[in-house]
């Protein structure tokens, strides 16, 4: 019997099944896992504030001397004012929609090109891993704080959101996609993977089919880690005054706030605000990936069951 290769159409029928299994991942995820629930919810929360509560802003919140300045928390500015006059609720809210942004675009773009790129390199193995874990080796030894702030600061005049995500995306790639070439490895040694050569499938067709359900759940944590990440990147790039100081987001909160003394004025609501902000993202994010991480563990998924 001829064995047909299979065509770009199976991939993207395994690449259907690969979302249907993300799906079922996510349902017995919350099903399972309180961490998971409490995590998401607190995760939405900032997303609402983000992305519905602040399209309702009076005005854009990022201008200065539209409110009375160095207010404290009162029913007419629940979270005071800046002594740049602007109200600390609507420009959290911004805040929140724009590292969310940053961290979101970072999240899509690295991770899925790391994921790619590390199954790729492994599922082919020979010159093309080479050439792949040699492009993936020259990012790793780049040290990434001092190259972003050096491009954060060549591109200031151009730099927008969705540009911070991309650049963050360039240092954010590398070790996922080491450690998928890794499992990808150990995978190949298992005798399915040898009937799935045997039964005509090729590189993509095993990509899709053999190893993404095996990674997936590994893809998911890694996806809120990389989150996590871009975040931090450009709170600190804000913190040094490399960031985009005329937009609004959790650094440049930071930013301002240092920059003007606030806790040492008495305006700690400017500096708590953001400060808060950040470690409750942080925190529904680690829950997020802890009830995935538990998920992928067979022993605590029985144990979550029973």
């Amino acid at each position: 019997m001829t064995l047909i290769p299979r065509t770009g159409v199976d991939a993207l029928k395994f690449l259907g099944i690969g979302l249907a299994r993300f799906s079922n991942i996510f349902l017995e995820v919350f099903r399972t896992s309180r961490a998971f629930r409490v995590g998401l919810v607190i995760f939405a929360v900032m997303i609402v504030l983000g992305v519905a509560v602040s399209s309702f802003s009076p005005f854009d919140p990022r201008r200065w001397y539209l409110v009375p300045p160095n207010r404290p928390p009162s029913p007419e500015f629940p979270l005071g004012t800046t002594t740049n006059g602007q109200d600390v609720f609507w420009l959290l809210t911004w805040s929140i929609k724009n590292s969310l942004i940053i961290g979101l675009i970072t999240a899509m773009v690295a991770s899925h090109f790391g994921l790619i790129l590390g199954m790729l390199a492994g599922a082919r193995g020979g010159l093309a891993d080479r050439i792949l874990m040699i492009m993936t080796d020259s990012f790793v030894v780049i040290p990434s704080l001092p190259t972003l702030i050096l491009l954060a600061v060549l591109l200031r005049d151009v730099m927008t959101i969705p540009l911070m995500g991309l650049i963050i995306s360039i240092f954010s790639w590398p070790w996922p996609s080491r450690q998928v070439r890794a499992m990808v490895l150990s995978l190949r040694e298992r005798e399915f993977i040898a009937t799935s050569i045997f039964s005509g499938y090729g590189v993509m067709g095993r990509v899709f089919r053999d190893y993404l359900p095996f990674i997936l759940p590994w893809h998911l944590v890694n996806l809120t880690n990389t989150v996590l990440f871009a975040i931090s990147s450009e709170a600190a790039l804000a913190v040094i005054g490399v960031s985009i100081l005329s937009e609004a987001t959790l650094g440049v909160m930071i930013y301002w706030a240092l920059n003007y003394s606030a806790l040492f004025r008495g305006l700690w609501w400017w500096l708590i605000s953001p400060v808060i902000t950040i470690i409750l993202i942080f925190v529904s994010l680690f829950l997020i990936s802890k009830g995935i991480s538990d998920y992928s563990n067979p022993r605590l998924r029985w144990q979550a069951r029973g």
